[in-house]
């Protein structure tokens, strides 16, 4: 009994672990949030991993559509490449904190997870001159420790509504995946970057967006800064 009893308690404690961590929807490893309210006809574009080479081009096509989205950036990237993450700032978009090496938080320490997230929002500080609000755990993975880090460095974790798969799909694809998935709040998860890659090949997320960001302007979307979609702006 006492055994079954043990086995029951483990096997909880796996399941709410699991949640905490993965759960789009979870708060257990720190405040965040995944959507915006559907009372308004607005949604978030968002993008991981960069800044990269390939930025530029992304923020014309931007530019093209009046977009205004959110880059969580990792440190060793906006130490890369300042002069990207500070035209990201000059154009009207919004920075957020994406670790400094991309590195996953499960199974690591609360102060490994700390020292990721102090030292990109550092040099994203120092490169824009902006202190980021917004965080997005690396992999979407949360872990314990989290919450600490974020409460110290004053940030909100984010989520998402929808993923593009934008790293291993064709443009075609990620059209195909995406749009029937959008909705007034959504926030979408895109990728400007892969990883710790230098000169990412980003074109399928590049033309799978020319091709949706006029259907979306068209339908009366307005394309907004996860800020401006909670109303943190």
């Amino acid at each position: 009994m006492l055994t079954e009893l043990l086995s029951g308690v483990a096997l909880a404690a796996t399941g709410t672990l699991a949640y905490g961590a993965r759960a789009r929807s979870a708060t257990l490893f720190g405040p965040s949030v995944w959507k915006g309210p559907k009372n308004r006809r607005a949604i978030a574009i968002t993008f991981d991993d960069g800044p990269s080479e390939s930025t530029s081009e992304l923020l014309t096509l931007l530019a093209d559509f009046g977009a205004r989205c959110t880059f969580f950036q990792c440190g060793h990237h906006v130490r890369r490449l300042p002069h990207i993450s500070q035209r990201c700032i000059a154009v009207g978009h919004e920075i957020g904190n994406h670790s400094d090496t991309h590195q996953a938080f499960y199974l690591r320490s609360p102060q490994f997870i700390y020292d990721q997230i102090s030292r990109a929002q550092e040099s994203i500080i120092e490169v824009t001159g902006r202190a980021p609000t917004l965080m997005r755990a690396t992999y979407g993975v949360r872990w314990p420790g989290l919450a600490a880090a974020q409460e110290r460095l004053g940030l909100l974790g984010v989520m998402w509504t929808t993923i593009a798969r934008d790293w291993r799909l064709s443009a075609p694809e990620i059209v195909a995946h995406v749009e029937p998935r959008v909705e007034p709040g959504s926030i979408l998860c895109f990728h400007d970057g892969r990883e710790l890659l230098h000169r990412p090949d980003i074109t399928p997320t590049i033309d799978a967006l020319r091709t949706l960001l006029p259907k979306w302007l068209e339908s009366g979307y307005e394309i907004v800064t996860v800020s401006n979609l909670i109303g943190k702006a």
